[in-house]
């Protein structure tokens, strides 16, 4: 049997992580909103950046409350290196991909990937929690987990239609699928020619 000392500086450990996590979604977030053009997506982001600050202001509470401090040297260091991260990522999203719905493809799959990630971490925390007995930091970690599931269900939903998006806009429409057809070619690319009587 493990002492409550010990559980509970591993709660703070899944915590803190949890804390740099959401600040450095912060910073990221902001950055994607910055280069997004599609209104729907836009507008979902930036709830999510109030619901990302909201996340972070309520797990460092948790923090304080189990002792801890976000202003600690060792959450300091994780702080900064996530933010660190999330700047340097930045420019480079702000330039990947060859056109605008692909960069807004590839910032959809990224925070597809954060959503995973912090799904993970609060369904840790809840784990841990629930083992410990601590009733208060399970139900906040549910509560978090489900805004991210949201947002991955959202970004899930999205996906493909930006995927559509590049298609269109890079792809030549005599290579995409329409009604079920590849344009007027057959299998190996050449041009379908009428059979006259068939």
């Amino acid at each position: 049997m493990t002492d409550s000392g010990a559980g509970d500086a591993k709660l703070l450990q899944y915590l803190n992580e949890a804390y740099g996590k959401e600040k450095q979604l912060e910073t990221a977030l902001q950055a994607h909103i910055s280069m997004t053009t599609r209104a729907s997506y836009k507008k979902r982001l930036q709830q999510h950046l109030k619901e990302t600050k909201g996340h972070a202001r309520a797990v460092e509470r948790q923090i304080k409350r189990h002792g801890g401090s976000t202003g600690s040297l060792a959450a300091s260091a994780q702080e900064a290196a996530n933010r660190a991260a999330a700047f340097a990522q930045g420019p480079l999203h702000a330039v990947r991909g060859t056109g605008e719905q692909e960069r807004l493809l590839r910032n959809a799959r990224t925070e597809y990937q954060d959503e995973a990630e912090e799904i993970a971490g609060y369904t840790a925390i809840e784990a841990l929690a629930e083992t410990l007995g601590d009733d208060e930091t399970a139900k906040l970690a549910r509560s978090i987990r489900r805004d991210e599931e949201q947002m991955a269900r959202f970004l899930e939903r999205l996906i493909p239609t930006l995927t559509k998006a590049v298609a269109r806009e890079e792809i030549p429409a005599s290579e995409r699928q329409t009604n079920g057809r590849r344009g007027n070619r057959s299998r190996n690319g050449r041009k379908k020619r009428s059979r006259a009587g068939s």
